[in-house]
């Protein structure tokens, strides 16, 4: 039986604006997107049967089908039943190396990875577009894991428009391994604290879109200005997080201290990272801040930005 094997990259976000509510219940958003080398590997075996299995080396992540992964592979069982008949059912085997619930798209990866390698397995030659559009229905950041690079999203995140690569960057990243935060929570947490502001006009909504196009971390991204970059660093949800749960904030504060060129919470958190020039600044503020906070409940991990998404191991 063939075999996959495919990576899937975690996503930091540099940027996470939230601009208003949309008619489809999301919140309209404008981010900027990045792949980190810190990934998952995804092996996806033919089993010859009409079914799907997923198994993972991690205890926290589900085996059935909540798992994103088993979804994708469900949404493309159904999309093209020929191939699946053809070529039969999958097992998915995933081994953990991103953070579970920790804001860096670990799930959205997986899915996208599925996708993917189901294009592959059952040689249905789908265009990336064509994957994106599949991801879209499954969640909002598939579409970017499967692409990758660095980008700006905008819509619910879906709406991808490419950026200058920025891979000669590294970042330090550390998350409480007892401390979790739901997405839901926080977006609908930060609506009850700051609708008032939500644009709600069309006209309004596609200025502020136009705006963040050609905003001050776009243009610094282009510019390859990393310390503009690390200055420009903005999520939304830290307004919501970071009083809830002060320890991140502290973490923010200790890389802060080390010199970085930033430092953010990444998405809905509890995720920290901080932006560094060299993978060897990266290694040792992350030893330092290790010795600092003295947590075992602390994990730290290093990683270089990268171009791309979803690829074969």
């Amino acid at each position: 039986m063939q075999t996959y094997s495919l990576v899937a990259p975690a996503k930091i976000n540099l940027y996470l604006e939230i601009i208003g509510d949309r008619p489809d219940g999301f919140h309209e958003l404008a981010m900027v997107l990045q792949s980190i080398s810190l990934g998952d590997r995804i092996t996806l075996n033919a089993i010859g049967i009409d079914t799907v299995n997923v198994r993972c080396n991690h205890p926290e992540v589900p085996q059935d089908n909540t798992n994103l992964a088993y979804r994708a592979a469900a949404l493309m069982a159904e999309q093209f039943p020929d191939a699946m008949a053809k070529y039969g059912g999958v097992a998915i085997t995933i081994d953990k190396q991103i953070p579970v619930a920790a804001g860096l798209a670990g799930g959205s990866s997986n899915a996208a990875a599925v996708l993917v390698g189901l294009d592959l397995l059952w040689k249905l030659g789908l265009t990336k577009e064509e994957l994106q559009d599949l991801g879209a229905q499954i969640g909002s950041d598939v579409p970017f894991c499967i692409r990758g690079g660095t980008m700006l999203a905008t819509g619910r995140g879906e709406v991808l428009s490419p950026l200058k690569n920025l891979d000669h960057f590294h970042v330090v990243l550390a998350k409480y391994n007892n401390l979790s935060i739901s997405t839901a929570w926080a977006y609908k947490t930060y609506r009850q604290q700051f609708s008032q502001n939500y644009v709600s006009q069309p006209q309004d909504l596609q200025s502020r879109r136009e705006r963040v196009h050609s905003g001050p971390i776009v243009s610094a991204i282009m510019h390859d200005e990393g310390e503009k970059i690390g200055k420009l660093l903005h999520n939304d949800l830290e307004k919501v997080a970071l009083p809830e749960y002060p320890q991140i904030l502290q973490l923010r504060e200790a890389f802060a201290s080390q010199g970085v060129l930033g430092t953010m919470m990444s998405g809905s958190g509890p995720t920290v990272f901080a932006l560094t020039e060299s993978q060897e600044q990266a290694t040792a503020v992350a030893t330092a801040v290790k010795q600092q906070m003295a947590d075992p409940n602390l994990g730290f991990w290093t990683a270089q930005l990268i171009s791309d998404g979803i690829r074969l191991a």
